[in-house]
């Protein structure tokens, strides 16, 4: 593993050659975008169809949880199962990004991000059969959710392998941000138009086919690479599986730089989406009805989006990395200005500062990347996405319960107070370690 001052990470994977992928595309864009800014990262043509593949799939998932909700309400009149499809959504990432880590880099990754995406295919078409007990429905959902690690941290190290480890890889990621953002607030309209036009079978219908747009895409529009951490073949599959992926964990969990870099990764939107959880109750506190508990539900993604492009664009990468740490504990602060009870439009300004805090991330990425050994980088990201989506998921239920015996505006600023804290202490611990890394355009400064 390279130190700050030790050699520069090894460029990307050579694709197969022709004869051992006579579909897949052409590899000589594995070498990595030419130019600057995100024009060069959309000039790769593979990193396109996997931009275009994951826009389709995130729009799936949304309007997937949205469909279902809907029919498990209808179907049950239970709000409390209806609810389930959100949390069901959250959960079981623990699980795949734990139990199935290791596929990431132990299996050749288009194969892998082609499988997930029937399985999502199949899960959401099964939704559709008729007379399908709720369990199911819900069981359904799990699956889905369960795949969604494994998918995540194989696509970010095909992206290593599309992009090179530097900058392009950044800026990937960060458009695979921007896309999750934007299919939230694209998603959730898509999604309510649609439920008023057809039945939520008919719109589940709609999901299985973009995840199976999906797996075309990336199939015709990927090249063929072997698996990056040595091939798994079925004599070390099961239980070998399992320990692998135990294995892996444990492994990146006990590496100081990355477990820092982990739980820097994790902490901040921990903290942050205890405001979010209580968007609903809050808009209720203000009387503002439907309308403007959606229109404040729109305020995280809208900042996030605007900051992360702003960034990417304007910004150089040197410039990006000095705003990690002052990002970082910037997105909890404004959870503080909830113990003033603002009305809905300074509520919305304060979500919108927040959501501007997710250009923290360029940063991260990028110490990542380069403190990960790169056969297993695969599975280091499955075990990032799988972590901050289930601290997330826990924290929103915490945030839950504590609002049914504090006051919003009590409960909302308190997880700005103890962001604060916990972010310093995270930061404090990311600079002990050392986890920072020299790049090409020289050492990132040591204060932020």
């Amino acid at each position: 593993m390279p130190t700050p001052s030790g050699p520069a990470r090894p460029g990307p994977a050579p694709a197969c050659p022709p004869a051992c992928d006579p579909g897949g595309p052409p590899a000589p864009d594995a070498a990595g975008p030419t130019g600057t800014g995100y024009r060069a990262v959309f000039a790769v043509p593979e990193f396109r169809f996997v931009f275009a593949a994951h826009l389709l799939s995130s729009l799936g998932v949304v309007v997937c949880e949205i469909a279902l909700s809907v029919l498990v309400y209808r179907l049950t009149d239970s709000p409390l199962l209806s609810a389930l499809t959100f949390t069901l959504g959250l959960l079981p990432y623990l699980l795949g990004g734990t139990l199935l880590s290791a596929v990431a880099d132990g299996y050749p990754a288009r194969r892998v991000l082609v499988i997930c995406d029937v399985v999502c295919a199949v899960a959401a078409a099964a939704m559709v059969l008729p007379g399908t007990p709720v369990v199911v429905l819900l069981g359904l959902r799990c699956a889905i959710a369960a795949v969604a690690p494994v998918f995540a941290g194989t696509r970010a190290g095909t992206l290593g392998d599309i992009l090179g480890e530097g900058e392009p890889f950044v800026l990937g990621r960060s458009l695979i941000r921007i896309v999750n953002q934007g299919a939230q607030l694209a998603g959730f309209a898509a999604g309510g138009l649609l439920l008023t036009a057809v039945t939520p079978g008919a719109v589940l219908g709609i999901t299985a086919a973009t995840f199976t747009t999906s797996a075309l895409l990336l199939r015709l529009g990927t090249a063929a690479r072997p698996a990056r951490g040595g091939r798994m073949t079925a004599g070390r599959a099961g239980g070998a599986l399992l320990g692998a992926s135990w294995a892996g964990t444990r492994r990146l969990l006990a590496d100081r730089p990355i477990r820092a870099l982990l739980l820097l990764a994790w902490v901040p939107p921990a903290l942050v989406v205890v405001p979010e959880a209580l968007l609903v109750p809050y808009g209720g506190l203000l009387g503002v009805g439907p309308a403007g508990q959606g229109l404040l539900m729109c305020g995280m993604p809208v900042g996030a989006v605007v900051a992360e492009t702003l960034a990417g664009t304007l910004l150089g990468s040197r410039a990006r990395t000095r705003l990690t740490f002052p990002m970082g504990v910037f997105t909890v602060l404004p959870s503080l200005g909830f113990a003033a009870r603002p009305s809905l439009g300074w509520a919305l300004v304060l979500l919108v500062l927040t959501g501007t805090g997710i250009s923290y991330n360029f940063g991260v990425d990028r110490w990542f990347v380069a403190a990960v050994p790169e056969e297993q980088l695969g599975q280091a990201m499955t075990v990032m996405q799988a972590g901050r989506m289930t601290i997330m998921g826990l924290a929103m239920g915490l945030a839950g319960v504590a609002a049914e015996y504090a006051p919003l505006p009590v409960v909302m600023p308190a997880a700005g107070v103890l962001g604060v804290a916990a972010v310093l202490a995270v930061i404090a611990e990311v600079r002990r370690s050392g986890a920072r890394t020299a790049w090409a355009d020289g050492p990132v400064p040591a204060t932020p």
